[in-house]
């Protein structure tokens, strides 16, 4: 198996420049689908995203030769469907569902000219190219596009392309709008030396001040990387730079936890050297920009704990947080790195090793996890792993917890007057929407998994419930209320 992609590796390939743990109790883990090639292979970064019909869809970034990208999805129950076939322009990224029903995404190459495109695509598999970077002089809109989209409260789209030597450009920040109308917000290493960053190092979101949120994997006051917010107009502030001993490479982007402040991964650095250069950490940002290391990786005897949190964290309604590690858990496999593990880390910073991959004959039940988990709204915890699996192309998994069914949104921020979209389950027959205590007065349920409901006067921002049949569903987050 290959060791996991760094950020500075990931550069290059495209000629681009305290904590204690506890033992794991059981769980209920399920390979769901076995990449073999010819349906795909080795999904990337590519998180899954729940669709309108609680199918779950998602991206290979395929082999190169007859081993095509492609995307595709799959039910709960683990029947999968190749919805199309990207050929050799590889997308890393996973997809956004977006309000107007379509699935939006990025490819690292293709395109008109060669560098990486946009694209939107049906629940069917109809694919519409938006955009194909390296269409301003000297490429200065980017290119390789690595990581996916986010939709804000405005409607449009943000994403980021990393540095690229190729064409001297340290990495851009961009908006687009669902007709494809691209502009730059940001150029990083603006400034002599970098410390605003370099090489933006995976998604951004949209925090509950309307502002853009994300990191980049080098750069800033020592090189090791930033965190930083933006305005949707693309006024940059860098938050924090890592120094190594608090993080090296940040990974797969931030989340905003219910508690305000933002948390995230290093792939590298931290307390523990017995990876190097660091075996990664988790951290915690309030938005002011004071960071805090909560978890330093490899804590325990051969990195049982894991080492190498490429992805980003996800926090369950039951208030912890939900990840993965690439390397480590079982060290004598995957050339003696490990295979990775998933993990929960309680807000006392508690950390329980959930699985550890290649933990069935010939790791076909999956290896070296470089996505993020979805949480989808029956509670299951659903990803990909890069490699392993029957045909070692990758496969689907999912993590039962036992944890209850929840609503979640596709859009976290919506005017007073306009329409929020919720996904959930077994909502047929659902009698009452609310936000944050005020009962919506106009819904429609249109399927068991999708109901509209207008965001009412006097709505505040917090929890959304739906009633049904079968009981009362919390959301997973806070829904903020655009006035």
């Amino acid at each position: 198996m290959r060791r996991p992609i760094s950020w500075r590796t990931i550069l290059t390939r495209f000629a681009l420049v305290a904590a204690t743990t506890v033992a794991a109790p059981a769980q209920k883990y399920t390979t769901l689908v076995s990449f073999n090639g010819a349906d795909g292979a080795n999904p990337e970064f590519a998180a899954l995203v729940q669709g309108r019909d609680r199918d779950f869809y998602g991206t290979t970034r395929g082999a190169g030769g007859n081993v095509p990208g492609t995307v595709f999805k799959v039910t709960a129950e683990g029947t999968m469907t190749t919805l199309a076939d990207l050929g050799l322009d590889q997308p890393y990224a996973g997809l956004v569902l977006a309000t107007d029903g379509w699935f939006y995404g990025t490819t690292a190459q293709g395109g008109a000219n060669t560098w990486g495109t946009i694209f939107k695509m049906s629940s069917k598999g109809t694919l519409r190219p938006l955009y194909s970077f390296c269409a301003q002089p000297n490429c200065s809109d980017g290119v390789f596009p690595l990581f996916g989209l986010v939709q804000a409260s405005n409607g449009n789209f943000y994403g980021t392309t990393p540095a690229s030597a190729a064409v001297g450009n340290p990495g851009t920040i961009f908006q687009i709008t669902p007709g494809g109308k691209l502009t730059t917000l940001y150029t990083f290493c603006a400034q002599t030396g970098c410390p605003d960053g370099e090489g933006p190092s995976g998604p951004l979101i949209q925090a509950t001040n309307g502002h853009l949120y994300g990191t980049t994997g080098a750069g800033g006051a020592h090189g090791y990387g930033t965190v930083f917010g933006i305005t949707i107009r693309g006024k940059l502030t860098t938050l924090h730079s890592f120094n190594g001993t608090d993080g090296s490479g940040p990974s797969l982007g931030l989340i905003q936890a219910a508690d305000g402040n933002f948390y995230g991964t290093t792939q590298q650095g931290g307390a523990n050297n017995s990876c190097v250069s660091g075996c990664g950490t988790v951290f915690k940002m309030n938005p002011k920009g004071v960071l805090k290391t909560i978890y330093s990786f490899c804590s325990l005897a051969s990195c049982t704990d894991g080492s190498d949190p490429i992805s980003g964290l996800v926090q369950a309604p039951d208030g912890n947080f939900y990840g993965t590690t690439a390397e480590s858990g079982n060290i004598g496999a995957c050339g003696g790195h490990g295979c990775g593990t998933i993990f929960k880390l309680t807000s006392e910073h508690v950390l329980t090793t959930l699985y550890t991959f290649c933990s069935q004959t010939n790791c076909s039940d999956g290896a070296g996890p470089q996505a993020g988990l979805l949480q989808a709204t029956d509670g299951t915890f659903y990803g990909v792993t890069t490699e392993g699996g029957t045909s070692s192309a990758g496969t689907v998994f999912s993590l039962s917890m036992d944890l209850e069914p929840f609503v979640t949104f596709v859009q976290r921020s919506v005017e007073v007057g306009k329409t929020a979209e919720i996904l959930g389950q077994c909502l047929i027959g659902a009698s009452k929407v609310s936000f944050n205590g005020t009962p919506a007065h106009h819904f429609a349920v249109n399927s068991e998994t999708y109901l509209t409901a207008t965001v009412p006067a006097g709505a505040t921002t917090g929890y959304v419930t739906v009633t049904t049949p079968r009981g009362t569903l919390t959301s997973n987050v806070q829904f903020r209320v655009i006035r």
